[in-house]
């Protein structure tokens, strides 16, 4: 199975991508939405990384609404969605969100994909799964390259930099260069982001001010530390069947997280793509569509 022509990530479909969500009221602040595919077809929520937004399953958007029943949504503080500037930006909330965009949108059993930052609402949907607190269960959980593990989990250097004393004022040096150099340096070598791909997340970035809210949305990786035993038993004693699909050549969470999620729990199947990032699904759609169709048929 091949994606021929993935829809390019630039700013114009971005604008686009924009056009055809729409918005849905959570808590008071306004979240991004896109859905789309046969409301007939089996269920399927899609969480997104840190620092873009929901903008980076467009290459994989066609192939999977041709299949699955699509939800897709930025998280509070990313992409489109409100970004309130004093908000406490903690994994248990945006979990909240996810679980009841899943309710509200989807409101029957659904499966998840989930990528970096989405990975642990993605954990704390099993975990709540198991504890028999989620309205609909899923049904699968596919893990594309995010910290699962918190100690596997290799930080790069403008993140320490900016979870330190002085992150508050590092945001405001952000640029288009500097984020497009450090962006560029968890894509696999020979699937680099172009250009005009750059532009667009920094766009979707900046918008409502978001540039400068990154050190808070960067709590996340304290998060995983309070709440990793709990979310690492998902990975030990699933409640649905999980998988990985991995850039291996990801230098934050690649190759040595599947190893190390396959020392856990051997069970677990993995897609390691040797060739890709830490973006999979930009940088090799066909690849990934391919692992998640071959992980769904197996179901």
């Amino acid at each position: 199975m091949t994606i021929e022509n993935p829809a390019p990530i630039t700013p114009q479909s971005a604008a686009q991508w924009r056009a055809d969500g729409q918005f849905v009221d959570w808590q008071g602040h306004q979240i991004f939405v896109r859905s789309g595919g046969d409301p007939s077809a089996p269920p399927l929520l899609l969480l997104h990384g840190f620092p873009p937004s929901s903008l980076a399953w467009l290459p994989l958007w066609e192939d999977l609404t041709a299949r699955y029943r699509v939800v897709a949504f930025d998280f509070l503080g990313f992409g489109f969605s409100d970004k309130p500037k004093r908000h406490a930006y903690d994994l248990q909330d945006q979990s909240d969100l996810a679980a009841q965009l899943a309710e509200t949108l989807l409101a029957q059993d659904f499966h998840l994909l989930v990528h970096d930052y989405g990975v642990s609402p993605g954990q704390e949907l099993l975990a709540r799964q198991g504890e028999g607190r989620l309205a609909h269960n899923l049904l699968s959980c596919a893990f594309l390259n995010g910290g699962l593990l918190p100690a596997q989990h290799r930080a790069r250097p403008i993140q320490k930099l900016l979870t330190g004393p002085f992150g508050w004022l590092l945001v405001r040096l952000m640029s288009r260069e500097r984020f497009g150099t450090s962006f560029s340096e968890v894509f696999g070598k020979d699937s680099q982001p172009g250009a005009a791909e750059l532009d667009a997340y920094w766009e979707v970035i900046c918008t409502n001010g978001g540039h400068r809210l990154q050190h808070r949305l960067l709590h996340y990786i304290a998060d995983r530390r309070t709440h990793g035993p709990r979310w690492e038993a998902q990975l030990t004693h699933p409640p649905c069947p999980i998988a990985l699909i991995n850039g291996t050549q990801d230098p934050v969470s690649g190759g040595h997280l599947v190893d190390a999620v396959a020392a856990l729990n051997p069970e677990v199947p993995a897609w390691r793509l040797d060739h890709l990032g830490h973006y999979p699904q930009t940088e090799g759609a066909a690849d990934v569509m391919a692992a998640y169709v071959e992980f769904r048929a197996g179901l």
